[in-house]
């Protein structure tokens, strides 16, 4: 490349970065995105057990009885509510208690004669996200407490083998280290399709394009200036979010290396803007560009394991999405960020995705004089 094809690129670019400067609109949904938006994502939707309010029938009046109530106590639960049997079915379905535990009469008698009697715990499934969690949550306890109680030791395990689990990456299971995180990684892909594919349709409205292409300009040269430009803002912008927002006010620590993520990122910024033109060339106005951006982006952010694990996806939804750089920036952002990958262990994904984004890049560059010249007629 010429040295003066890349002062062109380099004007261009600068052009780019005045325009979005005085796009206050625009300034504020980016600041957005890497600071407010990434503190609600994290702590605004908890995956974790917090006050539960939890009732529970004591039919038995018992010291064993009396321990498994007390052993219920903040942060995970509310203190327990007594209530009689007749109130358990009005308290679940006005919403008043999430989890009702019933210990039936003569509980400790029969448990300490050998029988095998039933404790009873009525959940409201209307709340997906803690039914299953507070089921367990509950069940371990109770358990630990019989045992306890009986032997003097809360080991559940009675057979031969002994299970011992051991968490790594986040051991204390805290769901708001994963959704900081992805929210900026999600938030990476938004921004670049949208800054870039929203700056060439503006450009094509005001007829700024055609402009440029008299001049002694190519389409390469617009393409790649709109690129660096849109990019490096979004790029300055994941950068405050995960130094700021995730490592300092959510205190959630970076395993890997920031640099490498951030050159990671870079590359992906070429393939998601060389989307966000190839839609743009696509679309005739804002409002159908904006049809466009929902019907791609939805797609990327669901189905490229930022949300739901891509192995519980059916299998012709994973291959689909190995075209897709989403794909390949997600796995390897989670390799970095959260287990520390290096750089031998991600390059794959890193080639893969740079790849698909060359290949947007030729499409779009096909079509961008051809989008102009219908755009005239």
């Amino acid at each position: 490349m010429r040295l003066h094809s890349l002062a062109n690129i380099y004007r261009l670019g600068l052009k780019e970065l005045k325009s979005l400067w005085a796009d206050k609109t625009l300034l504020v949904l980016i600041c957005w995105a890497f600071s407010g938006a990434i503190y609600t994502a994290a702590t605004g939707v908890s995956q974790e057990l917090h006050n539960a309010p939890l009732a529970v029938v004591d039919e038995d009046r018992s010291p064993l009885s009396q321990r498994l109530v007390d052993a219920f106590y903040p942060p995970f639960f509310r203190p327990p509510e007594r209530i009689e049997l007749a109130a358990m079915d009005p308290g679940l379905d006005a919403g008043r208690y999430n989890f009702a535990l019933v210990i039936p009469a003569n509980f400790q008698r029969d448990l300490r004669a050998g029988k095998v009697p039933d404790l009873q715990l009525n959940i409201d499934a209307t709340i997906m996200s803690q039914a299953f969690i507070g089921a367990t949550y509950i069940k371990r306890i109770a358990l630990g407490e019989i045992n306890e109680y009986l032997t003097g030791t809360r080991d559940e395990s009675a057979g031969p083998v002994r299970l011992v689990t051991r968490v790594r990456f986040n051991p204390n299971l805290k769901g708001f280290w994963f959704g900081g995180v992805m929210e900026a990684i999600n938030n990476v892909t938004m921004l670049t399709i949208i800054l870039v594919g929203a700056a060439f349709i503006r450009e094509r409205e005001h007829g700024t394009v055609e402009h440029l292409l008299v001049m002694p300009l190519t389409p390469f040269e617009i393409m790649l200036a709109k690129i660096w430009a849109n990019g490096l803002a979004v790029l300055l912008g994941v950068a405050f979010a995960l130094a700021v927002m995730v490592e300092r006010v959510l205190q959630v620590p970076i395993a890997g290396s920031l640099p490498l993520f951030l050159a990671a990122a870079a590359c992906y910024l070429f393939a998601a803007a060389s989307i966000g033109i190839f839609l743009g060339t696509l679309a005739r106005s804002m409002p159908q560009f904006g049809l466009l951006v929902i019907l791609s982006i939805i797609p990327l952010l669901m189905l490229s394991g930022g949300i739901s694990p891509r192995e519980s996806m059916p299998q012709a939804v994973q291959d689909l999405m190995l075209a897709a750089p989403t794909t390949y920036f997600v796995r390897l952002a989670q390799g970095i960020l959260y287990r520390g990958a290096g750089l031998e262990i991600v390059w794959r994904d890193l080639a893969a995705m740079t790849a698909i984004g060359a290949v947007f890049f030729v499409i779009a560059l096909v079509r961008f004089r051809d989008a102009v010249t219908r755009n005239q007629g």
